[in-house]
């Protein structure tokens, strides 16, 4: 009984595994501080509120990343538009319809293949297929296409566990009582898994807003206010990470790291609003 492990509880290998492991936890803390602490630090002391609300003219002597931000948001909503009923169609008909297990592993492997695929090749294809075969050319709807494509797997895939965590007996009891199954997918499945359909949505937004090699090569880098709503789409606009990427090339740090404090604040933002809509509907689940 000397070697059993009752009386061994604090063993050494023990203690060193649980210190690496806080050492781990604080690392990963350390770095996000340290990062957005050095973008606060070089950020704030240049930034100004007419960079929010002016163009980058060299006729007026202006410097504004106002095109920049409207591009940003063309090229969100447009690509959210396109992939969103895409990926999570595909998700319930993988997860709900399809009977072949086989099918369903091929499309999943196919699904993490394109997960992997570096958005610089994304950026090459869409160009050549969008922009060259579609003759949509240097624009948004170009940009937009490509950004769907690159975001698919994570809609697809979040959506996908998202159907996997309701219970069974979810769907039993609403088959049983003479639902038909669109109907009890509409109103039991989906309403019980948007908070992860949701997450899922705000992180592929945020992949949206830090991506440039895909728009480089596809939605161009023009910084010029829209004359009309539709008609911007199939025009070249410059998101804010093509913006801050051409500031870092001409050496305009301090417009970098405005740019870079602004792209900050909006992927801050959108991890809150991940979180306070998690919580709203799994608040409003407990409740119902």
């Amino acid at each position: 009984m000397t070697n059993s492990i009752f009386t061994k509880r604090h063993r050494l290998s023990d203690k060193i595994l649980n210190t690496l492991i806080h050492l781990a936890t604080l690392s990963s803390v350390l770095i996000l501080v340290v990062i957005i602490g050095y973008i606060l630090y070089r950020g704030i002391p240049a930034f100004d509120f007419s960079y929010l609300f002016n163009t980058t003219s060299i006729l007026n002597d202006t410097v504004g990343i106002l095109p920049n931000i409207i591009n940003t948001l063309y090229i969100i909503v447009l690509t959210l538009l396109i992939a969103c009923p895409i990926g999570i169609g595909g998700a319930i008909y993988l997860n709900e319809y399809a009977k072949n297990k086989k099918f369903v592993d091929v499309i999943s492997f196919t699904t993490e293949i394109l997960s992997g695929i570096p958005s610089i090749v994304y950026g090459l294809f869409g160009m050549l297929f969008f922009g060259t075969v579609c003759r949509f050319g240097y624009s948004i709807l170009t940009g937009s296409l490509t950004l769907a494509i690159m975001i698919l797997p994570i809609i697809s895939r979040n959506t996908q566990t998202a159907l996997e965590t309701v219970p069974k007996s979810y769907r039993e009891a609403a088959l049983g009582i003479g639902a038909t199954k669109w109907y009890m997918i509409r109103t039991v499945l989906l309403p019980s898994c948007m908070p992860g359909i949701l997450t899922g949505v705000i992180l592929a937004m945020g992949r949206i807003v830090a991506e440039s090699a895909a728009l480089l090569f596809t939605a161009g880098s023009v910084h010029v206010l829209p004359s009309n709503i539709f008609g911007h789409i199939m025009t070249s606009g410059g998101t804010l990470t093509i913006e801050l990427y051409l500031q870092m090339a001409k050496g305009n740090y301090d417009v970098a790291f405005v740019i870079a404090l602004v792209l900050l604040v909006i992927v801050l933002g959108l991890n809150f609003l991940a979180k306070l809509l998690t919580k709203k509907f799994d608040v409003n689940k407990v409740e119902g």
